[in-house]
């Protein structure tokens, strides 16, 4: 009897579980890795330029960010777009708009995520679990997420 492979299958990150660790390239090159940013609530959001829902939630994400500056608050905006830098960074362009993104060309990140499409956002508190899940388009700039968010970063 031949012994099969043991592989360790990749749970997917779920609420109430330690959030992924990453490390990926954001807009000026610079490497972010997530549990850097332990301390603050961060929205991790799966995104691509192509996507209708992701297209429409974007202006309430730019809200948020501006709204949450000076906060202990981090947006990555996580593009899974196969043209990178360069298809994020002309999208930005085109619609006058700019978050701070992050680039899973090979899709590695999402796949240890368990993400099912885009968008796809986890919310991630202080102490680098998750909080919330989301699948599908948001208004991020809506009272009762700036709420939420806000008590998440008072430690609720």
């Amino acid at each position: 009897m031949a012994a099969s492979g043991c592989s360790k299958k990749e749970v997917p990150a779920q609420e109430g579980a330690a959030a992924p660790d990453f490390t990926l390239q954001d807009l000026s090159g610079k490497q972010v890795q997530l549990s850097s940013l332990k301390g603050k609530v961060v929205l991790v959001n799966f995104w691509a330029t192509w996507c209708p829902p992701c297209r429409e939630e974007i202006p309430s994400m730019v809200k948020l960010n501006q709204v949450m500056q000076g906060k202990n608050f981090q947006m990555l905006a996580i593009s899974v777009d196969e043209g990178g830098q360069q298809a994020v960074q002309e999208f930005f362009r085109q619609n006058g708009v700019s978050l701070p993104a992050l680039f899973d060309t090979d899709g590695s990140v999402s796949r240890r995520y368990g993400t099912t499409g885009v968008p796809e956002t986890f919310i991630v508190d202080g102490k680098g679990m998750i909080r919330k899940k989301v699948i599908g388009g948001v208004d991020w700039s809506a009272p009762e997420v700036l709420q939420y968010l806000e008590g998440l970063m008072q430690g609720k």
